[in-house]
């Protein structure tokens, strides 16, 4: 879509006034053995199209990857619903039927009205018989502040604190312990700095819990032709990206920067009929829950600069730990090649870590690795020739003087011979494969970090 004069339009209720329409958060309705909240919200989508318009796309927010309590990828859902205005976009398919989402929108349905027929749907789908399962569900009038999204995405929020931030903006159900209210209005808050969409295609429910089938060369094919999606093939590891490996709903998942090429990119994987498909609007590859500063705070991520300072080791499981101002840095297994970066750093490199702080054990979990600059390294050619006899002098021990086996003359270790050391490592910005990256981390093909 263009605005008059060309400029790019994409409807994402970000031109919205937040007053007009009403808002739905949705969050912790799955677990780790099933379900998935993107599928619960197609199920919102095609209950409220009947007689309500989607304004702009729908939203899967992740918050706070650190959290130790949550579910896979800690998305909670939103939504904008009224009257459309404007051009619509087609955003889905359901059920034979068209899902759009339009650009602007007048009010439609009361908050207590809408929250009485999803009700049924959180308690059809959500898998309420597991431990850690709490939906949580608001319909609002308003937004909440801007500023609880931000602190769902980088710190803590508790049940106590949602509650105080929608106080009078609507109407809110809760099940069970309730805290997928956090999650829900976080959601709801959510005014985009960065945005990225995702269409997300799902399986017929007799299929959930098989094995897919997604054909790896049609994803590899699909990746080259549209370079605005992103993270869809690992080909250091000859990996499907797209697909998960849980037994939820989700056949795939395409991320990327231009909403209306991901339904082609879809249309380009070959595999199995897709029962249904949205595309969301999302937070996803933005790095949104990274903080500017350094943080020493548990389960919050931030900004680390400085000289390493103690030598890569591996430690039994694979994981690769160095000194960084007298931290330990962490790059665990999974991120498979990108350990070889952090193993080729000496002391003395000046490096930047974006990454999170775990609790235990103490460490910064490294997400991306941007090297400064590179210590000089240099290999001794030969030991220096004593300047009284005229013999080579021999070294006395590791980090010791060298002397004259003669006249017994000494000589610092800098008289010997050099030369330097040419290393392979490069300043710049690393960041491990397609396949392990975490939802929120910005890749480097969508630019550097700021």
């Amino acid at each position: 879509m263009k605005f008059p004069g060309g400029r790019e339009f994409y409807p994402d209720a970000v031109y919205v006034h937040p007053a007009m329409v009403l808002w739905i958060g949705v969050d912790d309705t799955d677990s780790l053995r099933g379900m998935c909240t993107t599928f619960l919200a197609t199920e919102f989508v095609r209950e409220l199209t009947r007689d309500l318009d989607l304004i702009g796309y729908p939203r899967l927010v992740r918050l706070n990857p650190n959290i130790p309590w949550k579910t896979r990828g800690n998305g909670a859902i939103a939504m904008a619903v009224g009257r459309g205005r404007g051009q619509p976009a087609v955003a889905g398919h359901i059920d034979g039927k068209e899902i759009r989402v339009y650009p602007h929108g007048d009010p439609g349905g009361e908050p207590a009205t809408v929250l009485a027929r999803l009700a049924p749907l959180v308690e059809r789908w959500s898998d309420l018989a597991q431990e850690g399962t709490d939906p949580g569900l608001v319909v609002l009038s308003r937004k909440p502040s801007p500023g609880l999204y931000w602190k769902a995405v980088r710190r803590i929020v508790s049940k106590a604190e949602a509650r105080r931030a929608l106080w009078g903006l609507g109407v809110v159900r809760t099940w069970k312990g309730g805290r997928g209210i956090i999650g829900a209005s976080a959601a709801c808050a959510w005014r985009p700095r960065d945005r990225t969409w995702e269409v997300l295609a799902y399986r017929p429910r007799s299929q959930w819990g098989t094995p897919r089938s997604v054909d790896p060369d049609s994803v590899r094919s699909m990746d080259h032709r549209f370079p605005s999606t992103f993270n869809n093939y690992d080909v250091e590891n000859g990996r499907v990206v797209i697909a998960p490996r849980t037994p939820c709903p989700v056949l795939l998942g395409i991320r990327g920067d231009r909403p209306e090429e991901l339904p082609r990119a879809f249309r380009q994987v070959r595999g199995e009929a897709a029962d249904r498909w949205l595309v969301f609007l999302t937070n996803q590859g933005t790095d949104d829950h990274v903080g500017h500063l350094p943080t020493p705070s548990p389960w919050t991520a931030g900004r680390f600069r400085g000289i390493v300072d103690r030598s890569p080791r591996t430690l039994p499981g694979g994981h690769v730990v160095f000194g960084l101002n007298g931290w330990d840095v962490t790059v665990y297994e999974p991120a498979k090649q990108f350990r070889d970066i952090a193993r080729d750093l000496v002391p003395g490199d000046a490096v930047e870590i974006l990454g999170s702080v775990r609790h235990q054990p103490r460490t910064i979990n490294a997400e991306k690795l941007h090297v400064i600059a590179l210590a000089r390294l240099r290999v001794k050619v030969a030991n220096p020739i004593c300047p009284r006899c005229g013999d080579r002098t021999k070294s006395m021990g590791n980090g010791a003087p060298f002397r004259c086996p003669r006249c017994r003359t000494r000589l610092d270790r800098d008289a010997a011979t050099y030369r330097p050391f040419a290393r392979s490592l490069r300043t710049g910005w690393y960041e491990p494969p397609e396949g392990s990256r975490r939802h929120l981390s910005k890749p480097l093909k969508r630019g550097l970090p700021e």
